[in-house]
């Protein structure tokens, strides 16, 4: 489980495709890796990933096909940079939201928009997740857990502060990039509760 509150900057430092349709990712973060072991995990870019080994400050993950082309780790090159989370421990602050690490789709940069103390960035929405983003509400992208301001059938929109742009890939971001999503898992839960209660006869709330 993660916070979407980013630790470090870190650099893709290499992609080694294997026989087994994954690849091997080797990230450099001096931060993360400080107290990093194997088997622990590592959010790149909101992707939780098991880290396999580490060397120095650098640790390497071995990332399945599947999870590269359903998230925007498939796009990545040596040398891009990527937001770093280690896990949540048990005790520590809740700075953004319950995010677990999980991709339910890859979105895309609609526009910029730079205001004097903040910019407002609009993000693609793919089909089907729209029903869980509200306004005020949280999202994460790209790892970074941020507030809905708007949101439209296929769009949303955040506001960026200047930390949020100097400290994360998202203050580089172009317009048509790519950007993993994350819904609010518990908006998730409430369906599927709501769901199951429907489907047994109770009453649901309007």
């Amino acid at each position: 489980m993660f916070t979407g509150i980013v630790e470090e900057l870190g650099e893709v430092v290499g992609m080694t495709p294997t026989a087994e349709d994954s690849t091997l990712v080797a990230v450099r973060g001096p931060l993360v890796t400080s107290d990093a072991r194997h088997g622990d995990s590592i959010a790149v870019n909101g992707v939780c990933l098991t880290v396999v080994d580490v060397d120095g400050g650098v640790f390497t993950a071995d990332v399945m096909g599947e999870t590269l082309r359903r998230s925007a780790l498939g796009a990545l090159r040596t040398g891009d940079r990527v937001n770093l989370e280690r896990a949540a421990a048990l005790g520590s602050r809740l700075g953004g939201h319950l995010v677990q690490g999980h991709v339910d789709g890859v979105g895309e940069v609609l526009s910029r928009e730079p205001a004097a103390r903040w910019e407002t960035v609009r993000f693609r929405l793919p089909a089907g997740l729209s029903r869980y983003v509200v306004e005020k509400g949280s999202i994460t992208v790209d790892g970074v857990s941020l507030t809905v301001t708007e949101v439209g059938d296929d769009w949303f929109a955040v506001g960026l502060i200047p930390t949020t742009l100097s400290a994360t890939t998202l203050g580089t971001r172009s317009v048509g990039d790519p950007v993993n999503l994350e819904v609010d898992v518990l908006g998730k839960y409430v369906e599927r509760l709501l769901g199951a209660r429907a489907a047994d006869g109770a009453e649901v709330p309007a």
